[in-house]
């Protein structure tokens, strides 16, 4: 893979195990500001635990990993700062029920970031206009579809205004209309140029809107390249793959 100039995110040669399974076999990828890159790969190739151990949710045996200038692999990295500069939106919303929506999002900005109330407000109601909830501000999480619960996590995540953006198969517990919105909200993200990596199971969102992907196999990063190499696979391990999944 060539060389990015000024990497924002760079793993180099990550090694992962848990107890005496190797999950992470010496994975190396870097990844450009503004750049969207997509992670596709079987069940247990290492896809979602890659994606955990760039924002330190996950520590690894050996191996380097940098992410907007910090050495996430450092023993003494400061996982304060790490945090604010990386989002992360995961399958399970995590959402507070006795928090209305707008709460729910002010909690990190007034906790983490000590916004003033009125500050916390404004950012919080902007993020979610961005996701098209502007509307839903004071409702409460069991009066939202999922695809709408799903949308107030990635505003929860935008909020804190994140250099990077982790998207961990977001939308594998929606129904394909669900799924097409969170999706939408994905996209506009990637036009305007948020730096983000999705672990998804969405080729076709994939192959339209990433501008690479990164194909894992066995612990391994097995084959990159744009979304045209879903049409023309170069390794039998990946045209199996699109097989089986199409």
């Amino acid at each position: 893979m060539s060389a990015i100039a000024n990497p924002i995110v760079k793993l180099d040669q990550i090694y992962k195990s848990f107890g005496a399974n190797q999950v992470l076999k010496g994975v190396s990828f870097e990844v450009g500001k503004g750049e969207m890159i997509a992670i596709i790969g079987a069940s247990g190739s290492g896809k979602s635990t890659a994606l955990r151990c760039i924002d330190r949710l996950e520590t690894i045996d050996s191996g380097s990993i940098e992410v907007c200038d910090i050495r996430v692999d450092d023993p003494q990295v400061d996982l304060h700062r790490l945090r604010q500069e990386v989002g992360i939106v995961f399958q399970s919303y995590n959402l507070f029920p006795h928090l209305t929506v707008q709460e729910n999002i002010m909690l990190a900005l007034r906790h983490v970031k000590r916004q003033p109330r009125a500050e916390a407000l404004r950012v919080s109601l902007a993020a979610l206009e961005q996701v098209g909830l502007g509307d839903k501000a004071a409702a409460y999480p069991e009066q939202l579809s999922g695809g709408q619960q799903q949308r107030v996590a990635i505003a929860r995540s935008l909020a804190m205004a994140p250099k990077v953006m982790l998207f961990d198969e977001v939308t594998s517990a929606l129904d394909p209309q669900l799924t097409g919105e969170v999706l939408r909200v994905m996209e506009d993200l990637a036009a305007g140029g948020m730096t983000m990596l999705l672990v998804t199971h969405e080729m076709a969102f994939a192959k339209r809107v990433a501008d690479r992907i990164i194909y894992m196999h066995q612990g391994k990063v097995w084959e990159v390249g744009p979304g045209e190499m879903l049409d023309a696979p170069q390794t039998a391990e990946l045209r199996a793959f699109l097989n089986n999944g199409l």
